[in-house]
């Protein structure tokens, strides 16, 4: 499935009109103009699966944001911008064939990160807040106490709770269990795949961090299949040669100038690998 079929950015000399209007001088960065034209990045023509690969720096997570920022796609975790940045889209144009689903969405490492994050963080407060529970147990169970008045009952409740049940019990009848914590690849992992649902658009951005090879596999697999028989389109930005190899990927070379359209072998990033265990091939007889 497609819905989004082309996307154009701004070329330098639009950018250049645009600075001379203007006229201003007051500002340290003008982030993103000048990021995706330096290497004359003009259009995407998109596939069901769109791959942006290049070196650090080379722009792929700026035009992955602008792409989401353009569409309208939901996020969890703010992108970089600036107070050029609705300038640039201004100068921006896409193509939808479909309309969007609801659930299309970016997904980027950070919100893998802060949902790592927030896992741990309820658990510490479910451990300090059953902490506080023990002691309570112990107060309740062992207080001197009579009601006097309507305003005593809530005190009553819970002296009778902890006169009648064990320590155990009690916390556990006042306390929610933990969050079961897994690895953080595994978190990673876990998070993308019940992040993604059918027929929807996914941006990407270098979904590999934190992920085993193995997992790398797997995603990519998530990816192909959910391409080819569940109706969604991805646009992803990475260096994972799994994610490179997925079949039938269309992939946008950043490192070229201006920028070119590669098989996954050709690229200088795999390249690299592929030299790596060239030389190290004896090791492995």
């Amino acid at each position: 499935m497609i819905y989004v079929s082309e996307f154009t950015f701004p070329e330098r000399e639009r950018e250049t009109d645009f600075f001379f209007d203007i006229r201003r001088t007051c500002y340290d960065s003008f982030y993103p103009f000048g990021i995706l034209s330096k290497h004359q990045f003009r259009r995407i023509d998109f596939e069901p699966v769109t791959i942006l690969c290049g070196g650090n720096g080379t722009g792929k997570s700026t035009a992955l944001n602008v792409i989401a920022e353009k569409i309208g796609l939901l996020r969890d975790t703010p992108g970089n911008r600036s107070n050029f940045y609705d300038d640039y889209l201004a100068l921006c144009t896409q193509k939808t064939v479909h309309p969007l689903p609801k659930e299309s969405c970016i997904i980027t490492s950070d919100d893998v990160f802060d949902y790592m994050l927030n896992i741990r963080n309820l658990n510490q407060g479910i451990d300090q807040k059953r902490e506080t529970l023990f002691e309570e147990y112990l107060e309740n169970k062992y207080a001197h106490f009579q009601m006097k008045s309507i305003a005593d009952y809530e005190k009553l409740r819970k002296v009778n709770q902890a006169r009648s049940k064990t320590q155990s019990r009690y916390v556990r009848k006042e306390l929610m269990d933990n969050v079961r914590e897994y690895s953080n690849g595994e978190s990673a992992y876990r998070y993308f795949v019940e992040k993604m649902s059918e027929n929807a658009l996914y941006l990407l951005d270098e979904p590999e961090n934190s992920l085993s090879a193995e997992r790398q596999i797997e995603l990519a697999e998530f990816i192909e299949n959910s391409a080819r028989f569940f109706g969604c389109q991805y646009i992803l930005s990475t260096h994972s040669p799994f994610l490179l190899a997925i079949r039938g990927a269309k992939i946008y070379d950043l490192d070229e100038d201006p920028v070119d359209v590669k098989r996954w072998s050709r690229l200088p990033n795999v390249r690299t690998f592929y030299d790596f265990f060239q030389k190290h091939a004896h090791e492995f007889e």
